[in-house]
């Protein structure tokens, strides 16, 4: 199976702008959502975490692409980079380890707004609306909203 990206317009840089708006758009609301549940990577971290990641896709793909180049060493870099704010935001006392679902929140944002980068729109939809149920879900079905905090044993078990 292969997939093949979306253009929207027959303009190229007017596609890429449209990109960049829907990542602006993914990562603001869930950005929003984040900051309207007090945690600390908000509205402005996450839309410019998916901004970034889909402006560094279009340049991997229509900017750095030639025959000795590979692309995907972009994808990567975003990957690693990423791995090192999410971890970041990662705290872990005696008793307790807290920023984990912000270290996923910021990880799959930046998914996201690869995959509008690439031009992937369906998919990336997808995959936001899927994350925003589950970062809202637990406030509807009255779980732990809180659920990225966690007790430590002392012998540093969970």
């Amino acid at each position: 199976m292969t997939l093949t990206p979306l253009e929207l317009t027959p303009w190229p840089e007017v596609d890429a702008a449209l990109r960049i708006l829907m990542a602006a758009i993914a990562g603001g609301v869930i950005g929003f959502e984040r900051g309207h549940a007090h945690k600390p990577a908000g509205f402005r971290t996450n839309s410019l975490v998916c901004v970034g990641s889909a402006l560094l896709t279009i340049l991997s793909i229509h900017a750095f692409a030639s025959d000795v180049t590979d692309t995907s060493r972009v994808a990567a870099g975003i990957a690693i980079g990423i791995g090192f704010l999410g971890a970041g935001t990662i705290i872990r006392t005696k008793f307790s380890i807290s920023g984990l679902t912000t270290a996923a929140t910021i990880w799959v944002i930046a998914a996201i707004g690869m995959a509008f980068g690439a031009g992937f729109y369906i998919i990336a939809t997808v995959t936001w609306v899927i994350a925003l149920v589950i970062l809202l879900l637990p406030a509807f079905i009255h779980l732990s909203a809180d659920e990225d905090k966690r007790e430590v044993k002392h012998d540093g078990s969970e």
